[in-house]
């Protein structure tokens, strides 16, 4: 268990670290890191995505419906769990809010939800990631768009009513949320590229682990560092309640019990960095808390995604 534990999260946490030691002696610019996001997120990330889950047969692409659900469930639930808190508790802005509520709802499955279930079970398991990326994708995210746009723009309704449809297609146009969409369509209907073409794609997918990390590391190592008692509170909600709350959710359904790893895995990864980089496009709507809490996280989850990893073992000691 020890060894299986180290040769899964010592890459990963790696490359974190070689990330965020490179943006904090300034070795690579970790305040200008769009063109590194773009690369990861509009073609990395969508090239290794349509690749796993178009070779995926149709049964196997069926399966992932419950995992779907029962994630997009936990991140919509997170996410207005934490939203009406940091509005009414914390006192922060709508923006403000949003920022918090997308940082914690929608955990970092491009950097480390993908490796982790690649690595943890092996070949085409990511399929899982992308799924709940894609949900994340298209739930979540774009309600913190609207939410930023409205509360830092016109306030009108037919405004804020605007800014969420505009918010939600210009998500969809997005290659991460598009690409395995389109490859669901190609596994369904059994369509197969041209080798040469399916060798392009999965060498630019391979880039995506190894420039995920690295980017988490960097986006984290130019986030400011307050821990009180805001930020342990929602490193809390998390890194464990939301994964308990998943675990419960699938066992109510009668989930299939290597699904149900693959999920609650899924929901204890620590913080996605969507959050931080939404807010940076608008004025002041990057709170200290959410900052605090994308470091916390991923200091508290090298303990936490074991615990949960041992706990799962227990509960299905045949996974993987």
């Amino acid at each position: 268990m020890i060894i299986a534990l180290a040769n899964t999260f010592v890459p990963i946490f790696a490359g974190l670290l070689l990330g965020y030691l490179a943006g904090l002696w300034k070795f690579v610019d970790n305040q200008n890191v769009r063109t590194l996001i773009t690369f990861v997120m509009s073609v990395a990330l969508p090239c290794s995505l349509f690749s796993t889950v178009g070779e995926l047969s149709r049964p196997a692409v069926e399966r992932q419906d419950e995992v779907a659900a029962v994630l997009g469930i936990t991140y919509v639930a997170s996410f207005l769990v934490v939203y009406f808190w940091a509005a009414r508790w914390e006192r922060l802005s709508p923006a403000g809010s949003a920022v918090l509520a997308l940082t914690l709802s929608f955990p970092n499955l491009a950097g480390v939800g993908y490796p982790l279930l690649e690595a943890m079970h092996g070949p085409g398991r990511g399929v899982a990631a992308a799924a709940g990326l894609t949900i994340g994708s298209i739930t979540v995210s774009p309600v913190a768009l609207a939410v930023l746009e409205h509360s830092t723009g016109n306030p009108g309704n037919r405004a804020a009513g605007r800014s969420g449809v505009r918010s939600i297609v210009n998500t969809l146009k997005k290659p991460v949320v598009w690409a395995p969409v389109l490859g669901i369509v190609f596994a369904l209907f059994s369509i197969h590229l041209a080798t040469y073409l399916e060798l392009s794609l999965a060498t630019m997918g391979s880039a995506t682990t190894g420039a995920a990390l690295f980017l988490t590391g960097l986006v984290v190592s130019a986030q400011a560092f307050r821990l009180d008692r805001a930020v342990i509170l929602s490193v809390l909600g998390k890194n464990i309640v939301q994964p308990a709350f998943c675990l419960l959710l699938a066992t109510a359904i009668g989930m299939d019990p290597h699904q149900r790893d693959y999920v609650v895995l899924l929901s204890a990864v620590p913080c996605g960095f969507f959050g931080v980089v939404f807010g940076k496009n608008f004025p002041n709507a990057v709170p200290p808390v959410a900052n605090g809490s994308l470091i916390a996280s991923y200091i508290a989850g090298l303990f936490t995604m074991i615990g949960w990893m041992v706990l799962l073992s227990h509960l299905h000691p045949t996974a993987g």
